[in-house]
């Protein structure tokens, strides 16, 4: 361990705050302009195309289309296109790609096909000279700012919040006003760093863990797994709480380090009775969430979500749990800067 380990990643969670306000004051306009467009082309149903941690921030845009916008909407396979070059009529379909970087080739090919097959192609990246953003018809440059560490973290809340503006466009709202209070709810999470060092300290010895949560906060739990097994190593298990019932609950016991991201709305309260047969298994729960939530389980990290939409708190939920990935991984004396056998850019085809 030298005193420049972890310095980058460090460095990276520290600058979301700014990152978000970039967003909501240079980044709305051209972001309710493409959604504008785009919704006069009226598409009849969305798929989205990522890898990843670019992959969990699709599936929170695609929780946002269902439910705030009635969109049916899928998670593609590239495989169906790049290997076996499946060819499917995607006239009138929205096909938005996720990607930091927007170089990996199967993003870049399987949204030219779609091109191809008459989709309209939205490219959501990170880089705007990047080949996915050449290849689509429309683009959105999260302006994160250049991210070096290899575990994602700016990056990631900036794609969930773009994607909030982009559906709000859709439908015709303004949804950076109701995102304005997210930047300094971001900055208040992030210094309290020393809870989460706490935290770490019940993980540091872990074989594997389990995160779950519901609805809006499922993304999350599976972000915050990726963080965990690629930074520390830690085998780490996302489960929707409808799934871990239908099963894999019965790999926990009283030893089994659980995390459960408990979003404030009706995700929530679907994941309660998962909450309750965690505890009847005698799981050593931690709980992400709200104040009553926490004081419920065995330890936590309290959210300020106070007047915070249900579909908002995604942002401010993996805050936490990107630190607790790096202060598990420094607990166990590795780099959270340079997780082994990792690139920046991984090239899948």
């Amino acid at each position: 361990m030298t005193a420049t380990t972890g310095r980058i990643m460090a460095g990276e969670m520290a600058e979301q705050p700014a990152v978000l306000r970039r967003i909501l004051t240079e980044g709305a306009p051209r972001i309710r302009e493409v959604a504008e467009r785009i919704a006069a082309r009226e598409p009849r149903f969305v798929l989205l195309t990522a890898r990843g941690t670019s992959d969990n921030a699709a599936l929170y845009a695609k929780y946002l289309l269902e439910v705030l916008l009635g969109k049916p909407c899928g998670l593609t396979s590239m495989s169906t296109t790049t290997a076996y070059g499946a060819r499917q009529d995607l006239t009138d379909c929205l096909v938005i790609t996720v990607s930091q970087s927007g170089g990996s080739p199967d993003l870049v090919a399987s949204t030219r096909a779609a091109r191809e097959a008459g989709a309209i192609t939205l490219a959501v990246t990170n880089n705007a000279a990047s080949p996915l953003a050449e290849i689509s018809e429309f683009h959105i440059d999260v302006l994160a700012g250049e991210e070096k560490a290899l575990p994602a973290t700016k990056t990631y809340t900036a794609e969930l919040l773009a994607l909030y503006l982009f559906v709000e466009g859709l439908r015709g709202g303004d949804g950076a006003g109701a995102a304005a209070a997210l930047p300094e709810l971001a900055e208040q999470i992030l210094d309290r760093r020393e809870e989460v060092k706490d935290l770490a300290g019940r993980y540091r010895f872990a074989e594997r863990m389990v995160l779950t949560s519901r609805g809006f906060g499922y993304p999350t739990a599976k972000e915050a797994a990726l963080k965990l097994m690629e930074t520390s190593y830690i085998p780490a298990l996302s489960y929707s709480g409808a799934d871990l019932l239908h099963g894999p609950l019965a790999m926990v016991d009283n030893v089994s380090p659980v995390i459960a991201i408990v979003t404030d709305g009706k995700g929530g309260e679907a994941l309660q009775p998962v909450l309750d047969r965690l505890r009847d298994r005698g799981a050593d729960l931690v709980v992400v969430g709200p104040k009553p939530q926490v004081d419920a389980a065995s330890a936590g990290f309290v959210l300020p979500v106070d007047g915070v939409r249900e579909e908002l708190q995604p942002i401010l939920e993996i805050l936490p749990l990107q630190m607790l990935a790096y202060e598990v991984t420094i607990a166990r004396g590795q780099d959270p800067d340079a997780p082994r056998a990792l690139a920046k850019v991984t090239e899948t085809h």
